[in-house]
C-alpha cells in the first residue's frame, strides 16, 4: 500500500511539472509574439525608410553627364522593428559612383537604437543616338534616320553616340532595327578603301589633300590613310565624315 501511494505521488508530481513546463512555454511564446506585433513597423514607417534610402542614392551617387538615375528601393519585411524616429533618419552607403546597378543603403535611427539595410536598384539612362526606322547595311545615315533618346546604359555596352552629328553621313556596317542604339561598331565615318580628305594642321596653318582610308573608323578613332599624291602612309584622327586630321 505504501509503495502504491508513493508511486502515485511521483506520477502526479511529474505530470504537474510537465504541465507547468508547457504552460511556461505557452506564456513565453505569446509574450514574444505580442512583442513582435507591437514593435513591427507600420506601412508608413516602411515607406519612410524606403524613401530615405532612395533619396540617399539620388543625392550621393555621381550623376552621369547629361543622364539621369532612377533609384528603386527594394521590398522591406513588415515584421522588422522600427519607430517614428524623433529626428530625421540617417543614411549611409559604401558606394558613391554609378559603376554598380545595386546599392545597399543603411538607414538608422540612433535615438531609438534601430538600423535597417535597404537594397536599392539603380537604372542609369543616357541620351544616345537611336534609329527612327529600320536601316540597311551599306546605307548612309541621314538626319531623319536618327534621334536622341534617353536609353538605359546597359543597352549600349559597346558604346553609343551622344551627338547626332557624329552619325549623320556615316555608312552602316550592319542592319539596324527601329529603336536600336547606333553603336560605334555599327558605322564607319571613315570607311576602308574609300576616298577621304586629309587635313594637315600645324599651328594656325591647314593644308588639305586627298587620300584613301586603309581602315574603318568612327569619330575620334586613329586610322591609317594613304596620301594619293605622295603615296605615303600616315596616321590621323577621324574628325568628320570622310575626313582625317593629322597634326604636325
Amino acid at each position: 500500500m505504501l509503495y502504491y501511494k508513493t508511486s502515485f505521488l511521483h506520477t502526479s508530481s511529474r505530470t504537474f511539472r510537465q504541465k507547468c513546463h508547457w504552460l511556461c512555454l505557452f506564456i513565453v511564446w505569446h509574450a514574444i509574439f505580442f512583442s513582435v506585433l507591437t514593435h513591427a513597423a507600420t506601412p508608413e514607417q516602411i515607406e519612410n525608410i524606403q524613401k530615405a534610402a532612395q533619396a540617399h542614392v539620388l543625392e550621393t551617387i555621381e550623376q552621369p553627364l547629361g543622364g539621369e538615375i532612377v533609384a528603386t528601393p527594394g521590398r522591406i519585411d513588415s515584421r522588422i522593428h522600427a519607430t517614428d524616429c524623433p529626428s530625421p533618419l540617417e543614411t549611409s552607403s559604401s558606394t558613391t559612383r554609378n559603376t554598380s546597378s545595386n546599392v545597399t543603403v543603411l538607414v538608422e535611427c540612433p535615438e531609438d537604437n534601430w538600423r535597417i539595410y535597404v537594397p536599392v536598384r539603380m537604372s542609369i539612362s543616357m541620351p544616345l543616338v537611336t534609329a527612327t526606322r529600320p536601316l540597311s547595311r551599306g546605307s548612309l545615315v541621314e538626319a531623319h534616320d536618327v534621334s536622341m533618346t534617353m536609353v538605359d546604359k546597359n543597352r549600349a555596352r559597346r558604346g553609343g553616340f551622344s551627338d547626332m552629328n557624329s552619325v549623320v553621313g556615316a555608312k552602316l556596317k550592319r542592319n539596324v532595327k527601329l529603336g536600336d542604339v547606333i553603336e560605334r561598331n555599327d558605322v564607319c565615318v571613315v570607311c576602308r578603301n574609300e576616298k577621304v580628305v586629309i587635313r594637315a594642321v600645324k599651328s594656325e596653318m591647314t593644308i588639305s589633300t586627298r587620300g584613301t582610308a586603309l581602315s574603318d573608323g568612327a569619330h575620334g578613332d586613329q586610322v591609317r590613310v594613304k596620301n594619293d599624291k605622295s603615296q605615303r602612309i600616315i596616321e590621323g584622327i577621324v574628325t568628320g565624315v570622310a575626313e582625317i586630321t593629322v597634326n604636325f
